[in-house]
């Protein structure tokens, strides 16, 4: 005899595969550094002596534009 999943176990599946599907990479920034003017092509903030530049791109090179949707 088979045992059926509670409701809510399949609720909490279908959620978690629902995320995942519309999930995808986080997009890449150019930052400038405030004291040299050096650039970086990073995900995430450097910290407080870097300013945002230019973004979002695709790639972790900065150079693919994300086009808005």
């Amino acid at each position: 005899m088979r045992h059926i999943k509670p409701l809510s176990t399949l609720c909490l599946l279908w959620l978690l595969l629902a995320a995942s599907v519309q999930a995808g990479p986080a997009p890449w920034y150019l930052w400038r550094s405030k004291i040299d003017g050096q650039l970086a092509c990073s995900q995430t903030p450097l910290g407080p002596g870097w300013v945002q530049d230019a973004g979002p791109f695709k790639d972790s090179r900065c150079e693919k534009l994300l086009l808005a949707k």
